[in-house]
């Protein structure tokens, strides 16, 4: 047990994980909100599906991290606007595969280079070397224990 009982936010690292991720996705956001009407999390599903198509919603909150509701809201959204497709699996109805319809692709690939400049602006900051560090200490904590134990 930390001896300190007291939460200092500006030190507290999953504060500081949580502000920062919201930065770096606002500034992201701010380039394809006004052209493509898109929320973060509809931005999130595309590019998801952009990398890996026909993926469940099921899957695409796992690998966002994302809670099912924002998911589900973000698909039914962008299968309304045809920004996506959703086909059922041959052998369960109850799944459906979803991938970015011809639309949806033109959005990912405009917005994916935009995402690449905004990445490389936010790392310019650091020394490659730094950069290989940062790399390594995200993949580190990103497979560490998620869950805390307060036994």
């Amino acid at each position: 047990m930390p001896r300190n009982t007291r939460l200092d936010l500006d030190r507290f690292m999953p504060y500081r994980l949580s502000v920062l991720t919201n930065r770096v996705s606002s500034a992201i956001a701010r380039h394809y909100s006004q052209r493509f009407s898109l929320s973060i999390p509809e931005w999130r599903v595309i590019a998801v599906l952009g990398q890996t198509p026909g993926l469940s919603a099921r899957e695409v909150a796992e690998r966002t991290a994302m809670d099912k509701v924002q998911v589900s809201r973000a698909v039914q959204s962008l299968l309304a606007a045809r920004r996506l497709r959703r086909v059922a699996h041959a052998r369960d109805g109850r799944v459906a595969h979803l991938s970015l319809s011809a639309r949806g692709l033109v959005i990912y690939n405009e917005i994916v280079p935009l995402a690449l400049t905004l990445e490389e602006q936010f790392l310019s900051v650091l020394s490659p070397e730094e950069r290989k560090a940062l790399d390594v200490l995200l993949a580190k904590l990103s497979a560490g224990p998620m869950t805390a134990s307060f036994n």
